[in-house]
């Protein structure tokens, strides 16, 4: 008797499909290392626009399977047609959308990225793409099947955006313990204040780069510095907190009368909206510097300043976080802590290899120093240096 069931189409994106149609091709031995990769002969070969076949090779890239050298084109890496067992982990970054979204995935995934070119593994970063509206079940399903394709572990940067999307990241995480796969937090913990430790952790030493932060605009002379938040995560209450122990040691030891101002970035309302109600609160409490939780907060609350004839940084200097690449594209650059991406991808891995290796021992934390980038925002001309402790 035949059977009535029938295989569901494939409702992917093209890019993904031409990704995946790719990638079993390498695996079989059908191209050698080396081996160059158009996106116009894979458009071609397709049937599909040189902007579709492009995003295909970028999957490609963020797995390790090609390597790209910048106008000459996409090589197979030696690695990815390679006998042999190869690693593969899975990545599941749930950056927040808005303007920079892209920006701020491109930081948190290089180290990664980099990492997969120098070592043989390779990167998945579909298996939980477009999470926001899948179902548990589907959740379920997706992380068995990165299982079974040999997906030893997941790289998981949690959303920060809200309660609704921190529900979705407990469906994720759910999911890759029902299928055993051992999950290392990127960033920042879970979503909510003080939260307790489930999972390994690699994150940028947050309180280390709100102290030099603060320390950095004391040593410029502010004495009215705020602190914007945007979130109740750990890598921003990481950074407040280097932030009031700046502040604290300041005026207990040089006997500054540093007062303590701490604003939050406005949620649900436009961005434009947002940075004129930080821009409003700043002028109103007469702050004279200003320690944003990232770079394009401190763009947005830049560029709403001088609308308003404030200038930046004689009135009022102004630092972020995570050296975003627009961060130095302008006259006036943004003043910064920058996140060490590979270090932190390292530190990843080895947290992910001492899980497998132990998996009932407890969670721990790793934190990794970034650096201070000094540029115009905070009264330096110039080119910009890196600057250490004090």
């Amino acid at each position: 008797m035949g059977s009535s069931h029938r295989m569901a189409p494939d409702r992917s994106p093209k890019y993904l499909a031409i990704s995946r149609e790719i990638e079993a091709r390498i695996r079989e031995g059908h191209w050698e290392a080396g081996m160059v990769l158009s996106a116009r002969g894979i458009a071609e070969e397709h049937g599909v626009s040189v902007v579709t076949a492009s995003r295909a090779l970028q999957v490609l890239r963020d797995k390790g399977m090609i390597r790209t050298v910048e106008r000459i084109g996409s090589y197979l890496s030696p690695a990815a047609g390679a006998p042999g067992p190869v690693q593969r982990w899975a990545l599941c970054f749930r950056v927040t959308p808005g303007p920079w979204h892209q920006a701020t995935l491109s930081i948190t995934q290089t180290g990664f990225q980099e990492m997969a070119r120098r070592e043989r593994f390779v990167l998945d970063t579909e298996a939980f793409e477009g999470n926001g509206s899948i179902t548990a079940t589907e959740l379920r399903r997706r992380a068995r099947r990165a299982a079974d394709s040999g997906v030893s572990g997941v790289f998981f940067l949690p959303s920060r955006l809200s309660d609704e999307t921190a529900a979705e990241d407990e469906s994720i995480l759910e999911a890759c313990r029902a299928a055993g796969l051992p999950v290392v937090l990127i960033e920042r913990n879970l979503r909510g204040h003080d939260r307790p430790l489930e999972h390994d952790l690699v994150s940028t030493d947050d309180v280390d780069g709100g102290a030099r932060c603060t320390r950095h605009l004391l040593e410029r002379g502010r004495r009215r510095i705020a602190f914007v938040a945007g979130s109740p995560t750990s890598s921003h209450d990481g950074r407040l907190a280097g932030y009031l122990g700046a502040l604290f040691r300041a005026s207990a030891g040089a006997g500054i009368d540093a007062e303590p101002l701490v604003l939050v970035q406005p949620s649900g309302v436009p961005f434009k909206a947002a940075y004129q109600q930080l821009a409003d609160r700043v002028l109103a409490n007469r702050a004279d510097g200003v320690v944003c939780f990232q770079d394009y907060t401190a763009i947005g609350l830049i560029l709403e300043l001088l609308t308003r004839g404030t200038r930046v940084p004689q009135d009022v200097a102004l630092t972020g976080f995570d050296d975003l690449p627009f961060g130095d594209s302008f006259a006036l650059g943004v003043t910064t802590y920058a996140t060490p991406a590979e270090m932190i991808a390292e530190e990843a891995l080895r947290a992910m290899r001492r899980r497998i290796d132990d998996p009932s021992a407890p969670p721990i934390k790793v934190l990794v120093p970034g650096r201070l980038i000094v540029r115009e925002s905070s009264g330096r001309g110039g080119e910009p240096s890196a600057c250490g402790d004090p």
